[in-house]
């Protein structure tokens, strides 16, 4: 039986590379990764925050994940380009069908990254470095954006691997490799280390990923529980789990945002599941699947969620009736006037055998919304997501 081979394939600050490479393939001269840029939103939105750097922005000590506002006091002449949700989604898309030319089984962790399960391929691409190289050449040339490419015999190893030197780079991680690549590192750097996990190691002396490795487990174990096993377990290279493909059942497709500002009238919130049902009714039709299960959740002004779920009759990918289902699962949840911070729908129980029992909106008026959601596809997909809009967004004259 052939030696288990697993790589982590993580795409190089996606949101801005994938802008960056659209924007070049229709006809723009200046490459956002070359210049100080962000992803990130409109900076007058209310906690807007870093989605994604360019390399020049690093070198301003911009990050991932800070406000907007701190970002530019860092880097005033810092370029911040809106999040183009719909863009990703494709791009990611795009991504994983490269990967599925190579790869027997796939493992999608996030958007932007996913787990290969390489064993057994040798005869196909040769050794790990040669099918890598092929994997990452492929990406870069096909789609315009470049990865880091993890190689290990286990998904923790590969996941280190692809953290190590970027971009457009591939590094090893094989067990026998652990001492001189991965203990030396600070333990911050290992696998489901958070700050609080961090800082309780650091009082028990433990600094770097090998002092953690060394360490008495039942020592860890006392101060952390489960979580302290765990990490051991990480440190010493241990991992047993699976690159297994996503079921169905399990997956969902949804979006969510964080309002500008509090909502409190209905009519408002609205609007926001009605943007919100369109992005994922086009992911839904985008990849030919239907859902069973709508949820809408929010978030109040005390940072309180809620959630509520609706199962239906029959699957579907038509914005209206997943934006009428959304309008009727938040009137039962939301206490009028409770100010709401952010809004989410999502779709789940996934379906690909489309057949549909009329129920909510039957016959003729079922074909021709199908109709009208296909025909917005394809115009969105020719000129961009702004070609056509909803009557409801457009601003008032």
């Amino acid at each position: 039986m052939p030696e288990r081979l697993v790589f982590h394939i993580d795409v190089n600050s996606a949101f801005l590379s994938w802008e960056a490479a659209d924007r070049l393939r229709h006809g723009d001269r200046l490459d956002l990764r070359t210049i100080p840029s962000i992803i990130g939103g409109d900076q007058k939105m209310r906690r807007g925050v870093v989605l994604a750097k360019s390399i020049p922005a690093k070198k301003y000590g911009v990050t991932t994940g800070e406000p907007i506002v701190s970002a530019l006091r860092k880097c005033p002449h810092l370029l911040c380009i809106p999040a183009r949700r719909e863009l990703y989604h494709r791009c990611s898309r795009a991504f994983l069908n490269v990967l599925s030319r190579f790869a027997p089984v796939i493992e999608q962790v996030s958007i932007d990254e996913a787990f290969a399960d390489m064993t057994g391929t040798a005869l196909l691409y040769g050794p790990p470095l040669d099918a890598a190289a092929q994997i990452k050449d492929a990406i870069r040339e096909e789609l315009g954006f470049t990865v880091n490419i993890g190689i290990s015999s286990n998904k923790l190893l590969a996941k280190m691997a692809s953290d190590f030197q970027k971009p457009d780079r591939i590094h090893t991680l094989f067990p026998e490799e652990i001492p001189n690549k991965m203990w030396p590192l600070p333990v911050e750097e290992l696998f489901s280390v958070g700050e609080a996990t961090a800082r309780q190691l650091h009082s028990l002396g433990i600094h770097t990923i090998g002092e953690l490795a060394q360490s008495n487990l039942a020592l860890i174990r006392s101060h952390l529980k489960k979580q302290g096993e765990a990490v051991w377990n990480y440190a010493n290279g241990f991992d047993s789990r699976p690159v297994q493909a996503e079921s169905a059942q399990t997956k969902s497709y949804g979006n969510e945002t964080t309002l500008a500002k509090d909502v409190t009238d209905f009519d408002e919130a609205r609007a926001v599941l009605l943007s919100l049902s369109e992005s994922v009714a086009a992911r839904l039709r985008a990849d030919q699947i239907k859902a069973f299960c709508i949820t809408v959740k929010y978030t109040d002004h005390q940072f309180i969620n809620q959630s509520h779920q609706k199962m239906l009759a029959s699957s579907t990918n038509v914005t209206e009736e997943i934006y009428q289902t959304a309008i009727c699962l938040l009137s039962e949840m939301w206490r009028s006037r409770i100010p709401l911070r952010l809004l989410g729908v999502s779709a789940s129980h996934l379906d690909d055998n489309g057949f549909y029992q009329y129920n909510l909106f039957h016959g003729e008026k079922y074909k021709k919304l199908e109709k009208l959601d296909n025909a917005i596809d394809s115009i969105r997909s020719r000129y961009g997501d702004s070609a056509v809009r909803r009557g409801r967004f457009l601003p008032p004259v």
